[in-house]
């Protein structure tokens, strides 16, 4: 009999650890796991071998970790990983870094050293709750085999309790591949979600009070429901909504009160209107520097009422003093919110359609440089995209474009890094290709791609339909902006000497197009999406296309004239 069927003795059930780690997940509901193998971890390898559980296999454990990450947002429960220690736990801390940011629930099984090898410098020996400890909410190691069902159910309510986040669970691998006799845990019960009405009548005596009142939505766990409530909330009373930086998916984008997304590069007029509003009401957001204008709005001196709904109350008061704080999460306040009947003040109609024009009006295309323009490319995107697909992006001056341009119009279609990662988009679109069984596409640069684009093989093998669409000026051109802005002409570090990706695609299995004109994308992505394999559109962008509004003259022009 192999281990990993266990044995009867004394009438129980003698489990190895790597299967009473594996019957723990079952028991959480966990179908998908993602993971790049290492010797340390044998024994779940084993437990995972036929337990029904999908072990999606990655080409490194960053881009793994993305995708865990990504995973979790479109499920709003915890994304899995297994790695393995030393170099396998430190590639895979980038995705951890993500998830922190992004308040993501991400359980993380990191394979150890053997128990009796500790403190000796052992191969690949880390101590990782003391590695990981200021990345995650919380990093534990198992010593017995015993207590797995415990650790692993505490990792659960941890990873999705106030503000989500992720978990590391050290697994020493003589502990891993121990046979015992274990007692498992049930699922973490749902806890009721409610708000209580007097804090309902709170928030709405206080927007009552309100001339200028702007609703800023954001933070994980976002439902259909909430984005339905939300929807119903702001045209009950005539409230307008911005999104939070890369939450543009929470809203209907096409609907009158929504009036932008808090962003990098944020549209400046609504920059104007955050310090101009004399009431926020920031539902599930933590209003982090991006989304207040890089603190346009002054956290030492916001003048403005500030009322701020989240799950966690820690996290109320910690940057933004509330001068109403309610510790919940915003789709259970937008479901008590909803039911509220409008209209709000007269007032706030003509300052919603005020928002709301600048909005429409910073959607006209403006033209930049080349023969391939990206303002042209999303527009066809939108044209092209099968309904249901989800578009990830990583970190990248070549994001302004599909923030400014394209209009999300359902929760759950949309997956990008509040904390700017890059090298995100392509694995996070590669998890939303399995999770939803459609084609998703990645947004990408050419620097961001090549961080991540071995998982190539990992779609491939995986069969997960993704279409990444590569941003390609031969640089790294957000540095090159800044780097221009600060040291005018002195050229450093930016530049890149890029592949073939379309052949590079094509030798991974998958399909690869070049496009070198507008009118050849819309085509491109056709066969792209006819080929029913992973695929790559390369495309050819003039280097002067450096912002939605700015050339790189342009801003090399503006960089010398400051300086003299």
């Amino acid at each position: 009999m192999g281990q990993g069927a266990g044995r009867k003795v004394k009438g129980e059930t003698m489990r190895h650890g790597g299967k009473i780690l594996v019957d723990a997940l079952k028991i959480q509901g966990i179908a998908r796991v993602f993971s790049v193998p290492g010797e340390s971890f044998l024994a779940a390898l084993d437990g995972l071998h036929d337990s029904g559980i999908q072990n999606v296999v990655c080409r490194q454990e960053g881009g793994a970790a993305m995708m865990a990450e990504a995973h979790a947002k479109l499920t709003n429960t915890p994304g899995v990983l297994f790695v393995t220690r030393g170099p396998g736990a430190a590639n895979a801390s980038a995705g951890l870094h993500v998830a922190m940011h992004d308040s993501t629930p991400m359980i993380v099984f990191i394979g150890q050293i053997a128990r009796g090898h500790r403190d000796r410098a052992a191969f690949q020996e880390v101590d990782f709750r003391a590695f990981f400890g200021p990345l995650v909410k919380w990093a534990a190691e198992v010593d017995d085999p015993r207590r797995l069902p415990e650790y692993i159910s505490r990792a659960f309510h941890v990873a999705m309790s106030g503000r989500p986040g992720p978990v590391v669970l050290a697994l020493p691998e003589d502990m891993l591949s121990a046979e015992v006799e274990a007692q498992d845990l049930s699922a973490v019960a749902p806890a009721p979600a409610a708000v209580a009405p007097a804090a309902v009548a709170a928030v709405m005596d206080r927007l009552a009070a309100a001339a200028r009142p702007l609703v800023i939505a954001g933070g994980p766990l976002w439902t259909e429901a909430a984005a339905v409530d939300l929807t119903r909330f702001a045209e009950a009373q005539g409230l307008p909504v911005a999104l939070a930086f890369r939450r543009q998916d929470y809203m209907d984008n096409r609907h009158p009160s929504y009036v932008g997304d808090l962003s990098v590069g944020m549209r400046p007029d609504l920059k104007a209107a955050l310090v101009e509003a004399d009431t926020l009401l920031i539902l599930g957001s933590r209003f982090g520097d991006v989304a207040s204008g890089g603190y346009a709005v002054d956290p030492a001196a916001p003048g403005k009422t500030i009322i701020h709904i989240h799950p966690d109350p820690d996290e109320l008061g910690r940057v933004f003093r509330p001068d109403l704080g309610i510790g919940a999460t915003a789709p259970a306040m937008l479901a008590a919110l909803a039911a509220e009947n409008g209209p709000g003040r007269a007032e706030w109609a003509g300052w919603r359609a005020r928002l709301r024009s600048g909005y429409e009006a910073w959607r006209e295309p403006v033209g930049t440089p080349g023969a391939v323009k990206l303002e042209t490319v999303v527009a066809e995107l939108g044209r092209r995209l099968p309904d249901g697909s989800v578009i990830a992006n990583g970190a990248g001056n070549y994001n302004m474009w599909l923030h400014r341009y394209h209009q999300f119009t359902r929760p759950k279609s949309y997956l990008g890094a509040t904390s700017g990662s890059m090298g995100y988009g392509f694995p996070a679109a590669i998890a939303a290709a399995l999770e939803t069984g459609r084609p998703a596409v990645a947004w990408t640069g050419d620097g961001c791609f090549q961080m991540t684009l071995n998982e190539l093989s990992t779609a491939v093998q995986h069969g997960a339909q993704v279409v990444a669409i590569v941003a390609n000026n031969g640089r790294y051109g957000t540095i090159r902006m800044h780097q221009e802005r600060a040291y005018p002409g002195r050229v450093s570090g930016t530049d890149l000497a890029n592949p073939d990706f379309a052949a590079l695609a094509r030798a991974y299995g998958a399909h690869g197009e070049t496009v070198v004109t507008n009118a050849a994308f819309g085509p491109a992505f056709e066969r792209a999406l006819a080929s029913g394999k992973p695929a790559v559109i390369d495309l050819k962008l003039d280097p002067e296309a450096l912002t939605t509004t700015q050339t790189l003259s342009e801003i090399c022009g503006q960089a010398a004239t400051t300086d003299q």
